[in-house]
C-alpha cells in the first residue's frame, strides 16, 4: 500500500482476523469510513466500485483491514472496515471457477493467460484452489475495467492444508512461466501458506529461507508449514 490509515482501534486491541474473510478476498461494502489523511482519489474510487480487497493486517474486534484501488499504481490505499458495513464477499478461487470478462476484453494478455488456465483440466494447477488477485480480480468482481495491456496476472494458490514439495512448486512455477511467454504476459503467483503469503518463484527456486507475509507482519522462514501457534519457525 502507498498510504495507510491510523488503526481505529489501539495497537492492544488488534489481536485477530476475522474468519469469516481471507487475505484477497473482495469484499463490498455498503460504507467506507473516512480518517484523517484520506487521500482526495479515495471518495471517487468508491463510489465508481465500492469494493476493496482483505489485507494482511490484526484487526480490533468489529473491524477488517483493507485496501482500496484507485485508477493508477500509484493510488493504493490501506485503510480499515467496520464489519457490518460488508455486503458480501468473493474469494479468488469463486472468481476463477464463476467468473468471465466484460465483453470485449478477453484478449488483453492478463484475461488470455487467465482463461488459458481456466481452461487447462489437465494442467498442474487443477490440483489446488487458485484464483485471480490484483487488477483481473478486481475487474472481475466489479466489472469495472481495471486490466491494461502491460497488467500481470496475479494469482492465488491455495497451499495452506498440505505442504508443497519444492520441486511440484517448481514444476507449476515452470508451467506458469510457459504460459507467461506464450501469452506474452507476466505472471505472479503466490501461495496460500500457513505462515502467510510466500511467492511461488521463492518457494521454487529451493531458498534456505524465503519471506511470508503474515498479518502479524512479513519474516523470513525456512519452512511456510512448519510453524508456532504465533506464527514462527516449530
Amino acid at each position: 500500500m502507498q498510504v495507510c490509515a491510523a488503526p481505529p482501534f489501539s495497537s492492544d486491541r488488534a489481536l485477530s482476523c476475522d474468519a469469516r474473510w481471507r487475505p484477497h478476498d473482495l469484499l463490498r461494502l455498503q460504507r467506507l469510513q473516512a480518517f484523517d489523511g484520506e487521500p482526495s482519489w479515495v471518495r471517487e474510487a468508491f463510489e465508481r466500485a465500492p469494493y476493496a480487497v482483505v489485507r494482511r493486517a490484526l484487526a480490533g474486534d468489529g473491524f477488517v483491514a483493507i485496501g482500496l484501488r484507485g485508477v493508477g499504481r500509484s493510488q493504493r490505499y490501506g485503510t480499515w472496515a467496520s464489519s457490518a458495513d460488508v455486503v458480501s464477499a468473493v474469494s479468488p478461487e469463486a472468481l476463477a471457477l464463476s467468473c468471465t470478462p466484460l465483453e470485449g476484453r478477453n484478449a488483453l494478455p492478463a484475461f488470455a493467460a487467465l482463461t488459458a488456465l481456466q481452461n487447462d483440466a489437465a494442467g498442474p494447477l487443477s490440483a489446488f484452489a487458485w484464483g485471480p488477485t490484483g487488477s483481473a480480480g478486481f475487474e472481475l468482481a466489479t466489472h469495472v475495467p481495471a486490466v491494461t495491456a502491460s497488467s500481470d496476472l496475479d494469482l492465488l494458490i491455495r497451499a495452506h492444508d498440505q505442504p508443497l514439495a519444492p520441486s511440484v512448486a517448481s514444476g507449476l512455477r515452470d508451467y506458469l512461466q510457459a504460459l507467461a511467454q506464450r501469452v506474452g504476459v507476466r505472471v505472479d503467483a503466490q501461495l496460500d501458506t500457513p505462515a502467510g503469503g510466500v511467492a511461488l518463484a521463492e518457494w521454487a527456486a529451493g531458498k534456505p529461507r524465503v519471506l511470508a507475509r503474515h498479518a502479524r507482519g512479513p519474516q523470513l522462514i525456512a519452512d511456510p508449514w512448519a510453524v508456532t501457534a504465533h506464527g514462527g519457525d516449530a
